[in-house]
C-alpha cells in the first residue's frame, strides 16, 4: 500500500525521483575508454578478464572511441608531447564523464621526473579517482569503478560535474 499515485494504482506503478532513476542506469552502466600507454595498460587488460570480470559492474564494454565512452581510464605515462592528444580525447567525450588515473606514472609522473613527462594527469585534465601502484592490482581498478558509480548515484542531473578547471594546457 502507497501513497498518492501508487494507492490508486496499487502496485502496478513505482514512483521515483528523475535524479535517482537517471543516475541508477548511468551508474550500472558505465562504458570505459582505456588510454594505455604502458605496463598499466596491460593490468587494465587483466581486469576485463575472466578472474575479474569487470562485467560485473556494468562496464565491460570497453569503447575506443571517446564519443561513445564516459569513463575515462589513463593507464600509463604521459609525456608532453601526448598531453594535448589526452585533453582533445577528454573534451570529446559526452558528459557526464569521469576519469580514472591508473598507477603511479599516470598519478604522478611515477619515477619519471625529466622534462618529458608529465607529474600527473591531473595537471591536464580534472580526475576522479586515483589508483595507487606500480602496477596497481586489479582489485585496486574495480574498487576504484566502484567508488566512480557511487559518485554516479549521487549526482543531479541538473547540475555541472566539472566546475572551473584549469590545466596548463588552458589558455
Amino acid at each position: 500500500m502507497g501513497l498518492g499515485v501508487e494507492s490508486k494504482l496499487g502496485d502496478s506503478i513505482v514512483t521515483t525521483k528523475l535524479d535517482h532513476a537517471v543516475n541508477w542506469g548511468r551508474s550500472y552502466s558505465l562504458w570505459p575508454m582505456a588510454f594505455g600507454t604502458a605496463c598499466c595498460g596491460i593490468e587494465f587488460m587483466s581486469v576485463a578478464g575472466a578472474k575479474y570480470d569487470l562485467s560485473r559492474f556494468g562496464a565491460e564494454v570497453v569503447r575506443f572511441s571517446p564519443r561513445q565512452a564516459d569513463l575515462l581510464i589513463v593507464a600509463g605515462t604521459i609525456s608532453y608531447k601526448q598531453a594535448p592528444i589526452l585533453k582533445k580525447i577528454y573534451e570529446q567525450m559526452c558528459e557526464p564523464k569521469w576519469v580514472i588515473s591508473m598507477g603511479a606514472c599516470a598519478c604522478s609522473g611515477g619515477f619519471y621526473d625529466n622534462y618529458t613527462t608529465v607529474q600527473g594527469i591531473d595537471e591536464i585534465i580534472p580526475v576522479d579517482e586515483y589508483i595507487a601502484g606500480c602496477p596497481p592490482r586489479p582489485e585496486a581498478v574495480l574498487d576504484a569503478i566502484m567508488r566512480i558509480q557511487d559518485k554516479a548515484k549521487n549526482e543531479s542531473i541538473i547540475k555541472d560535474r566539472v566546475k572551473e578547471y584549469k590545466g596548463f594546457l588552458d589558455a
